[in-house]
């Protein structure tokens, strides 16, 4: 299998990152941007508005006809998880042949509670699903700091081409078969990383920041076993990895928005001082996913009551805090 054509859909700062480490692995890359006016200044500046000290490398071409960007070997979908449907369903009627799709969003769509590879299946038969996901920022990225990710795909052939086709020595991706752990460790991390901003933001201290962060992975572990994930997809980049970077670091949006909610600042407000942040709108439908499983996720479903405003940031906590003394 070789993938010497890769289209990159979204032009925001991840979809700019990873085209920049396609064009490092050597592929003819096609950059696509749905705004055509955005997709015009891109051509002439270079530069994105989301990544404006990163420089879009000339080669890539830059469209927004989404025509042309489906005539690749390869595309990797990099819109936001909720944006996802519906630029799924145009790149179908874009298709004429059957072609690997990378999706690169972390989250779960809202009411219908599906994964981004179950919906690629819904709407784009003629892609083969994959899913890319790990600890990594888009600036990182796109600077060329060494970065290490997860690819997953149900075809272990193809994951390893896959691979092998975004590879460099700045850019690593770790193939994998375990499609639903690598995407449940994307979405769920979003959702801890909102929670680990609120224990910094309203100032509890670096010991509850930690037993947060070991608790929530405990409640990621046991929702991916609910669901058939493994343990070493759990315990790899795309689970522990990207929990990690996230509840951790201001860059993470999700862990900004937490910061905002604990300085006592409304969702609405929070989201807006942050951007694009997924976890919010992934939060109310991993608890209910882990309500339906039988999945015992307070630290999920209390992020979730911050943001559907059916508890203050000081009732979780209280809430959190006077949970029954048990076994660990």
């Amino acid at each position: 299998m070789t993938f010497d054509r890769i289209s990159v859909l979204g032009a925001g700062a991840w979809g700019t990152a990873l085209s920049a480490v396609a064009v490092r692995a050597g592929r003819k890359v096609t950059l696509w941007e749905y705004d055509a006016a955005l997709a015009t200044a891109l051509k002439t500046t270079r530069v994105s508005k989301f990544l404006p000290n990163h420089r879009i490398d000339d080669t890539i071409a830059v469209t927004s006809d989404l025509a042309e960007a489906a005539r690749a070997d390869a595309i990797l979908l990099v819109v936001p998880a909720q944006a996802l449907r519906s630029v799924a369903k145009a790149l179908q009627l874009a298709l004429v042949k059957e072609i690997p799709v990378i999706a690169c969003a972390k989250g779960i769509e809202r009411g219908t509670r599906k994964f981004m590879t179950e919906i690629l299946g819904e709407c784009t038969p003629l892609a083969i699903p994959a899913i890319l996901s790990g600890p990594s920022f888009a600036a990182d990225v796109a600077r060329g700091l060494p970065t290490a990710v997860t690819l997953a795909t149900k075809n272990e052939t193809l994951a390893v081409a896959l691979a092998e086709a975004l590879g460099s020595r700045s850019f690593r991706p770790y193939q994998s078969t375990d499609v639903r752990g690598v995407e449940i460790g994307g979405a769920a991390k979003n959702v801890l990383a909102i929670a680990a901003g609120i224990v910094a933001g309203r100032g509890l201290g670096e010991s509850a920041a930690a037993a947060l962060t070991t608790r929530g992975f405990a409640e990621l572990v046991r929702f991916g076993n609910a669901h058939g994930a493994r343990t070493e997809t759990m315990m790899g980049l795309s689970g522990l990895g990207d929990l990690i970077l996230t509840c951790s670091s201001p860059q993470s949006r999700n862990f900004s928005l937490g910061v905002n909610l604990g300085k006592g600042h409304a969702p609405s407000a929070g989201l807006g001082a942050v951007g694009l942040a997924e976890g919010a709108f992934t939060a109310q439908a991993l608890a209910e996913m882990g309500q339906a499983q039988g999945v015992e996720m307070p630290i999920v479903t209390a992020v979730a009551d911050i943001i559907e405003q059916r508890a203050s940031v000081d009732q979780a906590i209280e809430m959190l805090l006077n949970r029954p003394i048990r076994a660990e």
